[in-house]
């Protein structure tokens, strides 16, 4: 069953994880960054946010401002996220307990606009794939609605390789073009057999391009709109614009 959201096509990249707290924000504003100062006018969407602060004007999620000052958008910050939930948990049980449930027409009319004033757009996802959205829909269902190669996330740790796998046959049994795997947190002094030849099995044994490893940076801060330097640099020889287009 499908969502069926009728959304617009558009140039964009759809940012998933291989679990959460893998650095999907980091990544997804850092794209939008590299294109932004490229004179790109970057369209950011994060439709659905868990674990937001509750303000006068509705939910507002501190990566939601992330992503916008990465792109330099001055788009409200509820159309950027135009679905949030308090609850720190999957949206499915955000739902249940805030007793609210996703407005997925919300969700599709803000893409438009978002697309009508952007030459290219970077969605981020919430969770892993399978993340639950309600009984019927995970993150997957509404991944194929807006048809964009999908960047997948991961950390160098143990288990990535099958962690990475996994999702990429998930995307690609959703007929999803796979742009490549970004390799996020590297920490230099504490480097295993495991996180050094992951990336080399997984694009072997899953047929994709590793687009970038970045290193752990510890000047980052998201809450601050802080991205760091060596995170442009690690992602910067990245053809971004290109990949948007496959």
């Amino acid at each position: 069953m499908a969502i069926d959201l009728n959304l617009p096509k558009k140039p964009g990249l759809f940012i998933t994880g291989t679990d959460g707290s893998v650095g999907k924000t980091l990544i997804a504003g850092a794209i939008a960054k590299v294109l932004t100062n490229q004179g790109l006018k970057v369209g950011v969407f994060k439709p659905i946010a868990t674990g937001c602060s509750q303000q006068w004007d509705g939910v507002i999620n501190h990566e939601t401002d992330f992503l916008a000052d990465c792109a330099n958008s001055n788009l409200p910050l509820t159309t950027i996220t135009p679905v949030g939930f308090v609850t720190k948990a999957v949206p499915l049980v955000g739902t249940a307990r805030e007793k609210k449930p996703i407005d997925f027409g919300v969700i599709a009319s803000a893409y438009r606009q978002i697309c009508e004033e952007s030459d290219i757009v970077i969605v981020e996802g919430v969770g892993g794939v399978r993340e639950p959205l309600t009984v019927e829909f995970d993150l997957l269902d509404m991944a194929v609605e807006f048809d964009l190669p999908v960047v997948i996330v991961a950390k160098p740790n143990e288990g990535t390789i099958n962690h990475t796998l996994m999702t990429i046959d998930c995307v690609r049994a959703a007929k999803l073009k796979i742009a490549g795997v970004v390799f996020n947190g590297y920490h230099v002094d504490t480097e295993t057999v495991t996180t050094n030849t992951a990336p080399a099995v997984i694009s072997q044994m899953g047929g994709v391009d590793i687009l970038a490893e970045v290193p752990f940076d510890e000047t980052v801060d998201i809450k601050q709109n802080d991205l760091g330097e060596i995170i442009i640099e690690s992602l910067g020889n990245c053809d971004w614009q290109g990949l948007a287009q496959m």
